[in-house]
């Protein structure tokens, strides 16, 4: 595997100090949010238990962003989120998630290679069209194979109608939700 290719290995030490083993300095969250919006995979590592705290520290640098007011998640995303932990819908929501960021990641590629292409102002985006139409393909076809009332493949056959109408629910709100952020997009 390649340099740039391997993850930015940060050793956590037991002071809580972050130090990147790249460079042989001690490192920042902020300075770990820069690696990673300049392309870059990181891996944060307990040096004393081993432990894998990437997921940890990527949690807290999205919480002191919201904090200082750079909100991207709005709050019934973040409510959404939340009940995800506690209800059936927690095994779809990270492969809905993960599956709405890749289109976003690829919808943005392609926005920028069209705008390199683009004379004159830009007035209508090319990309976020065809964005809108793979996520309303990617719902349907994650959709498609479900019961009425079941939220996805680990559903309980013995559970009320009720549950089945709250997930429905919490479906639609998600639905509504990322119908939301597209059309924020396209007003970029």
């Amino acid at each position: 595997m390649a340099e740039a290719e391997k993850p930015l290995l940060i050793k956590r030490y037991a002071s809580r100090r972050l130090y990147n083993t790249e460079t042989s300095d001690y490192v920042t969250l902020e300075d770990i949010a820069r690696f990673i919006r300049d392309g870059r995979e990181v891996q944060i590592i307990d040096l004393k238990s081993g432990d894998d705290l990437t997921r940890q520290y990527l949690l807290q640098i999205v919480a002191e962003h919201e904090s200082r007011g750079e909100s991207v998640l709005p709050v019934d995303v973040l409510t959404d989120l939340v009940r995800s932990y506690t209800t059936s819908a927690q095994s779809v929501v990270p492969q809905f998630l993960a599956a709405s960021f890749e289109m976003l990641r690829e919808g943005q590629s392609h926005m920028m290679e069209n705008m390199g292409r683009m004379p004159g102002p830009m007035t209508n985006m090319p990309g976020f069209e065809a964005l809108q139409k793979q996520q309303q393909a990617f719902l349907k076809t994650m959709m498609a194979g479900w019961p009425k009332g079941t939220s996805g493949p680990d559903v309980d056959m013995g559970r009320d109608d009720a549950a089945g109408t709250e997930d429905r629910d919490e479906l639609d709100k998600i639905k509504k939700q990322l119908a939301e952020l597209q059309s924020k997009l396209s007003k970029l």
